[in-house]
């Protein structure tokens, strides 16, 4: 288990800085950011998933998720 939690923690931040980079090259980073996530989120309410007691539980999970992996996307710190 820890590992496949280590490699979806892995995906997560590959999929963060590619969006960061993505947002980065855009002329609005911050609507766009804002219009990404708000899609993502439309498709996590709306996928079909089946085979589990509680689905609402798991979209739960998923809508946490984008928040989170969102969350993540600060302006660079003065720091370096």
């Amino acid at each position: 288990m820890d590992e496949l939690n280590g490699r979806m923690m892995a995906c997560q931040i590959l999929i963060t800085g590619l969006i960061a980079r993505v947002a980065n090259d855009s002329p609005d980073p911050l609507r766009f950011l804002t219009d990404f996530r708000d899609e993502i989120k439309a498709v996590v309410r709306g996928v079909n998933i089946s085979g589990m007691d509680n689905t609402d539980r798991v979209r739960q999970v998923a809508q946490s998720t984008v928040d989170e992996l969102f969350s993540l996307m600060k302006p660079p710190s003065s720091d370096q």
